[in-house]
């Protein structure tokens, strides 16, 4: 049975260059690597969250509970496949798991991460969706001017990634940072593993020969 291992952190802090490194480092390593992301934005429940956080789906994107549903119903849906890439790999490195959900939900309801909301997620996703916990919780933190910077700049360059209603509000944002610090420092769910977001490069090897 592999291990799940998680990168969580805000748009555009790097969460899919540290998997592309991680993950040629544990392939260096004799170790089978399989890879996710959420939300999957090729799914039904992934299409409802493009279409809300881009001004698609009416007043979707103002219900705080409404959101997280549609997340954790695109990580139920994806369970089976998830525990057989478990089944099959040494490590499944997954780009967003149920701690965004938490963090981002939080923050916008401006409550303490861990909390009412996050315990709400923790309950629908792990509790009766039954979907795999992870083993391990890798937060790329980053001040949330860099993060937003850098996706205003993959916007400006890549036209298929228009940044969204949560990638645009640095308000938010910056409450999410505080939100994933908090499930950090509390261990939420499982261990958390906080990597200097400007400066990765130096932990890569590091984690692979830890995992």
């Amino acid at each position: 049975m592999g291990r799940l291992v998680v990168i969580e952190g805000l748009d555009g802090a790097g969460k899919r260059t540290l998997a592309d490194a991680l993950t040629g480092a544990l392939a260096a390593r004799g170790r089978s690597v399989r890879r996710a992301a959420f939300p999957r934005y090729d799914g039904v429940h992934g299409q409802l969250v493009a279409d809300a956080l881009h001004g698609r789906a009416g007043d979707l994107a103002d219900s705080v509970y409404g959101m997280a549903a549609l997340f954790a119903l695109d990580r139920r849906e994806a369970a089976d496949q998830l525990r057989a890439a478990l089944a099959e790999a040494d490590v499944l490195l997954v780009d967003r798991y149920l701690a965004s959900n938490a963090a981002y939900g939080a923050a916008r309801l401006r409550q303490p991460a861990p909390g009412p909301f996050t315990d709400w997620v923790l309950d629908r996703e792990l509790g009766r969706f039954g979907i795999p916990a992870p083993d391990l919780q890798l937060l790329l933190r980053v001040p949330s001017e860099v993060a937003a910077a850098r996706a205003a700049h993959r916007e400006s360059t890549d036209a298929g990634r228009t940044r969204d209603a949560y990638e645009s509000d640095d308000e938010l944002q910056a409450r999410c940072a505080e939100a994933y610090d908090g499930l950090a420092a509390a261990s939420w769910v499982s261990p958390w593993t906080v990597l200097d977001g400007t400066d990765t490069a130096t932990a890569v090897d590091k984690l692979a020969a830890e995992l």
